[in-house]
């Protein structure tokens, strides 16, 4: 059987600085050492190996370029850390250059097979996949709803990525009587023993009826169809002990740290 630890290894050699086979356009990845810098998205993302190969002032400068280069571009940049990182003072250095931590999450695995059981979901609520740019937008809104903030970047960033690579990405809703009460998707990541399970939001209302759960198998089905080991979850402490239930392991935590430039600066740090 395979240890909580061996999946992690797998997890850091595996998802860590990964490279989409197909680009969605208006993207641009690019290495730099132990670090891989995203663009083109909503905001910029930073995601480094395990090891960082720096410490100390080193670490201090590669941390400030980063941000300078955003910076440069008037744009805010996320920093994706994960407990288990070296150096073990990372997060306080990113603190020190002006990035603010968002919520925590827990890092959570699961074997697809284990998860890919008929979905059940109460007798009012149609379970389907979706791709059309009407749905992904009545996704976004029901986001918004749920979370209290704008998502309505989520249809555009769906879409594009749906239009590059569309046998890697499946979305799926729930709806109950034409409203939107559930939706999440699921990108496998070919070349790796991965799927990632994203976007888990449910309307208050609907809660604690086994969506969400239903949710996770039908994405599980179709991982598992597709020879996809593992599935991945960043978890949020609400969806964490559902996971737990299904089966699902602890193997890490992340948590996103976020520069964003001063609000009407010009741009430059200093």
């Amino acid at each position: 059987m395979t240890t909580p630890a061996e999946v992690l290894a797998a997890y850091d050699s595996q998802l860590r600085r990964l490279v989409p086979l197909v680009v969605p356009t208006g993207h641009d990845y690019q290495m730099l050492g132990h670090l891989l810098r995203v663009t083109g998205q909503r905001r910029g993302f930073i995601e480094s190996a395990r090891d960082l190969g720096a410490e100390g002032e080193i670490l201090d400068r590669l941390i400030e370029e980063q941000r300078d280069y955003f910076a440069g571009r008037g744009e805010a940049v996320e920093w994706k850390t994960r407990a288990h990182d070296h150096p073990g003072d990372l997060e306080l250095r990113l603190l020190a250059a002006g990035f603010l931590p968002e919520d925590k999450e827990t890092v959570m695995a699961g074997e697809s097979a284990t998860m890919a059981v008929e979905p059940m979901v109460p007798e009012d609520v149609q379970l389907r996949q979706v791709s059309g740019l009407c749905d992904l937008e009545r996704i976004a809104a029901m986001k918004s709803a749920v979370w209290g903030v704008d998502y309505g970047w989520v249809a555009e960033d769906l879409h594009g990525r749906l239009a590059a690579d569309p046998a890697n990405l499946v979305v799926f809703m729930a709806e109950a009587a034409g409203v939107v009460v559930s939706a999440a998707w699921l990108e496998i990541n070919p070349g790796t023993d991965f799927g990632g399970l994203w976007g888990g939001s449910t309307l208050e209302q609907w809660r604690g009826r086994g969506i969400y759960k239903a949710l996770v198998a039908a994405r599980a089905r179709v991982a598992a169809t597709r020879g996809v080991k593992y599935l991945q979850v960043d978890a949020s402490a609400d969806s964490e002990p559902i996971l737990r239930r299904l089966g699902f392991t602890a193997i890490t935590t992340t948590t996103p740290y976020v520069w964003t430039p001063p609000a009407g600066g010009s741009g430059t740090v200093g």
